[in-house]
């Protein structure tokens, strides 16, 4: 369910014509809102995809049609296949408007930690750091707490940095953050949230402009 509430609202941020990544984890379950939108969004993988679709029904699987996450995807009309390079060069040319990546830790200045947990098994950074860099504007979706009720919206982040004052904005299932000049500014509460249940699992310092 909180996962619902934080897709629908990460919804929101994606405007007609826009070229959005999608990173892995919640960011993609956007990709299944798009159609509802009756807008045109050209949505990029890091793996060499413009034009990514919904996630497709079990008569349309196709093993060679994968998202950077390496789960299944349909493509939409138009939709254009290229190398890494050329994909990478998208990115770090500045030509993404929008990324819209999951997260394990966001501090109150807008750091962000997303790839690893130390001494677990890692895959490898993907194109988290290039995005952060890359991309003109950085949402980060997330769950407000951790499986142990701890709050991931910190002072400082714990875990190894994917970037540092790189986030513009975070939506979680309580409230929605933005981040200028090095100060975390909550603006939205999620329906049926309080403020206080947002100070209660927050141990970040916050502005409320609401």
């Amino acid at each position: 369910m909180s996962k619902h509430i934080i897709v629908q609202r990460a919804t929101k941020e994606v405007k007609d014509g826009m070229y959005v990544n999608l990173g892995i984890g919640i960011p993609t379950l956007v990709a299944n809102e798009m159609e509802k939108l009756g807008i045109e969004v050209f949505l990029q993988s890091e793996n060499g995809l413009l034009g990514i679709g919904a996630y497709p029904s079990v008569d349309e699987v196709d093993a060679d049609l994968i998202n950077a996450g390496k789960e299944t995807v349909t493509i939409t009309k138009g939709a254009t296949f290229f190398d890494s390079a050329e994909s990478f060069g998208m990115i770090r040319g500045g030509h993404i408007d929008l990324a819209i990546l999951g997260g394990m830790e966001v501090s109150q200045s807008g750091d962000l930690a997303n790839y690893m947990i130390p001494n677990k098994l890692v895959k490898g950074m993907g194109g988290a750091m290039d995005l952060v860099s890359g991309a003109k504007r950085i949402v980060v979706v997330m769950e407000h707490v951790n499986k142990h009720g701890q709050s991931k919206v910190k002072k400082q982040c714990e875990l190894p940095l994917t970037g540092k004052g790189v986030v513009n904005r975070l939506i979680t299932e309580l409230a929605v953050f933005d981040f200028e000049n090095g100060k975390m500014k909550l603006v939205e509460l999620q329906e049926g949230v309080s403020l206080e249940q947002v100070k209660q699992n927050t141990t970040a310092d916050f502005e409320v402009c609401l």
